[in-house]
């Protein structure tokens, strides 16, 4: 069963980040096994995409560590966390939009290198709809459409771990809960680890197998593994 082990796929210790001098997150601690779907959830406002920007490097840590599969990787810059195993899908999805479908595709071979190659019938298979539009420009497509490919351009990058900022916003509950069997599948098949922030209820509840629950820049609790229930969920994003 997936699980913390004895050097996590990732782990933060005392990460310190913010903008323009004022802090943002104030000492933030995790760590996430090969193989867990783990939810970052909390409140709007409380650092959540900020530690996932600092986690992947598009901010940097005043203080504190990051590790990934035991390696220290707090200098290093976002493009060099991408090609050591952190693939990252941001709020709003980033596709390239004058690209099409499978133009974007390939821009995530450039990480994954030959197995990122191999990985593309895995992504046609888990997501069909981006085989139907591959010619397509990306900026044509639907909202959920578009998640789909951020999340494959990702998965072809070959990641140790994958970030998900807000998979659900803005797509319509049956894409979601689509996308979150498709994610299932993939660890299931690849081993890949995942790390979500989330607000949407029904999305926690159904990719969460523990959660992180952050409040003003800091991890104050933790839902278990076998915990994760709606009445659990719901008194955390009172907080």
């Amino acid at each position: 069963m997936p699980g913390i082990e004895a050097t996590p796929v990732l782990a933060a210790a005392g990460v310190w980040a913010g903008y323009g001098g004022t802090p943002i997150l104030q000492g933030v601690d995790l760590a996430i096994g090969r193989g867990e779907i783990v939810g970052l959830i909390g409140r709007n406002g409380v650092g959540k995409t900020t530690a996932m920007r600092c986690l992947i490097g598009l901010l940097r840590s005043s203080a504190g560590t990051i590790r990934l599969m035991g390696e220290d990787v707090t200098g290093r810059a976002a493009d060099a966390r991408a090609r050591a195993g952190i693939g990252y899908v941001p709020q709003g999805r980033d596709v390239f939009p004058r690209m099409t479908v499978e133009e974007n595709l390939v821009m995530g071979e450039l990480i994954g290198g030959p197995r990122g190659r191999k990985l593309v019938d895995l992504v046609y298979q888990r997501f069909p709809i981006l085989v139907q539009r591959r010619r397509q420009m990306a900026g044509t497509l639907s909202g959920g459409e578009q998640q789909q490919l951020a999340i494959g351009r990702a998965l072809i990058g070959n990641p140790s771990i994958m970030l998900l900022d807000e998979p659900s916003e803005g797509i319509q509950p049956s894409i979601v809960q689509m996308i979150c069997e498709a994610l299932r599948a993939v660890r299931d098949e690849l081993g890949t680890t995942f790390l979500f922030v989330e607000q949407n209820l029904d999305t926690i509840l159904d990719m969460g197998e523990r959660c992180y629950v952050m409040d003003k820049g800091r991890i104050v609790t933790e839902i278990p593994r076998g915990g994760v229930t709606e009445e659990a969920v719901r008194a955390q994003l009172l907080l």
